[in-house]
Parts: C-alpha cells; structure tokens; sequence
C-alpha cells in the first residue's frame, strides 16, 4: 500500500473533516510494517512495551535505551504512518535541557517523528522547550501509567465535578503549550466529549469512550497476546495467544511424531552425484558397520 507520509499537520487536519484517528501502538519491525501497511494514521511505540514486550510488571521500568532500541525497529518497518516515541518515566520531568536531549534522542537515533509525555500544567515549560527544539510533542491525561503509585493504581480520572474540570483546563493549557494532539486514558465519556468539542487539536481516546476524535490501543492487548489484565475499555478483535499456542502445539505433535519436515520440506542433493557421495562416505574411517545409504 503506497500512501502518502503521515504528519501532525494532517492529524490536525483529520480533526477538521471530521474523520477519525486510528492509532496503534508498536514495538518492532514485523509488527509495525503490518500495522502501517494496514493504513494506521499514527504509531506510538509506547512505553507499555516494558510490559507486553519486556515483562516488567509497569511501565516505570523501561529506560531510554530501551524505548530507543524498539524505534528504531519500527521506523525500519513504517513508510506511512506517522511514529511517536513514548517518553519514559523520569526522561523529562528533571532537568529541561536533559528532556530536550532525551527527545532528541527519539527524533534523531530513533526516526520518530514526535514524542509524547503524560501530564498536564507541570510539563507545560518542558513541552514548549521541547517544540522550540522543533520537536512535536503529544500530550497525555487522565490516567497516566507512570504515575500510578502517586494515583493509586490504574483507576479511572475525573469521576468528580473538581477533576473533570481540573481536566478540561488541563487540556487547554496543553493546546496552548503547542501539542499537536492529546491522548485521554480512562476518562468518563462525557467529559472526554466535552474535551473534545473545546480543543482545536486532536483527542485519542483510550477508554475515553466514542467521541474522541481517535482511537488507540496497546496492539499485544487487541490481539489477545498479552492477558495479564483487561480494562473495560479493551476489546479482543482476535484471540492470538490461543491461535499461537495451537500452531506451536501441532508443531511440537508432527516433530514428535516424524511427520515434519518430510521430503517436500527438505532440501535434495543433485541425483546425478548421489552415488558418488555415498561411495566417498562408506570409505570413511568413521564409518562402522554401515549398509550403504
């Protein structure tokens, strides 16, 4: 599929006609060429890796060198959609400068073509250092995974009248900081609406309920691979992990009971110099007691 290059522009853009934003996250090369030959507008190679790829128990473990590592894999794989480099926990809410750099690192080592950070009014200098760098940034509120222990969990946002409007706010003040778009993770859907209809820029919902103006989900978690939690908000739109363990099952059956490889899976010597070898092999000095082949 030959598409033309996906850019924050046209995310924006999307928004104004009205067409949803379908996203999806990414962690390497195969993955991420199918997902982008399937027309994804946008892949965030999220730090959710640290759990579905690297079987950390949160996303507070993976590091910079990590996220960069699966980047690059999917930048190798991706012609179309565009890549967002989800930035991990304590890589820009420090010192400015090493969170410019640590962006940086994302644009530059990584081949995405922004990065996204989770929090609101205390990012805001960060986020503006970071466009001034000619970085584009996506914004993410609601429930931010990297501050579960501080939320208490992964529990839903804005379930009150101060919070939700704490929200609202919020996702002003990030419009106005210069992101390119928002991500909104486990909202009340009336307040993601209300988010939504105020902001210029785009809303990618993660149960933040249909009126988003975009989707996204952790790819492993749609496709059923990873299954150590489900949330509300997640549908299974295929059931791999059982589909892989049969494969692997019926595999390990046919080694076992010498059905595979047979012949038609086997690589043929030339016919024409067969006997020519057997008659070499017999002559060995290790062969013992053998018939001919």
């Amino acid at each position: 599929m030959s598409l033309q290059k996906v850019t924050a522009n046209k995310i924006i853009e999307k928004k104004k006609k009205g067409e949803k934003i379908v996203t999806l996250t990414s962690y390497d090369y195969a993955f991420a060429k199918l997902v982008d030959q399937s027309g994804i507008d946008l892949i965030l190679v999220g730090d959710s890796l640290s759990m579905v790829v690297l079987g950390y128990k949160n996303t507070l473990a993976v590091t910079m060198d990590e996220m960069i590592h699966h980047t690059k894999a999917v930048s190798r794989g991706v012609e179309n959609a565009m890549i967002v480099g989800d930035m991990p926990f304590l890589s820009y809410k420090g010192d400015i400068n090493d969170a410019v750099k640590n962006a940086g690192r994302f644009i530059q080592e990584g081949g995405a073509e922004a990065v996204k950070v989770e929090g609101g009014k205390e990012i805001i200098p960060t986020i503006k250092a970071m466009i001034n760098a000619d970085i584009q940034v996506m914004g993410h509120i609601g429930l931010t995974p990297q501050a579960i222990y501080q939320i208490g969990g992964f529990l839903v946002q804005g379930k009150t009248v101060e919070t939700a409007k704490n929200l609202i706010l919020t996702a002003k003040e990030l419009q106005n900081a210069g992101v390119f778009s928002i991500v909104l993770e486990s909202i009340p859907w009336q307040i993601a609406k209300l988010i939504t209809r105020s902001l210029d820029v785009p809303t990618i919902g993660i149960g933040a309920g249909p009126y988003c103006d975009g989707q996204i989900l952790v790819l492993h978690d749609m496709l059923g691979i990873f299954k150590e939690f489900k949330p509300k908000f997640l549908k299974y739109f295929e059931n791999l992990s059982e589909r892989v363990q049969k494969a692997i099952s019926n595999y390990k059956q046919e080694v076992e009971q010498e059905i595979y490889p047979d012949l038609t899976h086997s690589y043929d010597f030339p016919q024409e110099e067969l006997d020519e070898i057997n008659s070499w092999y017999l002559k060995q000095s290790f062969v013992k007691n053998e018939k001919k082949p």
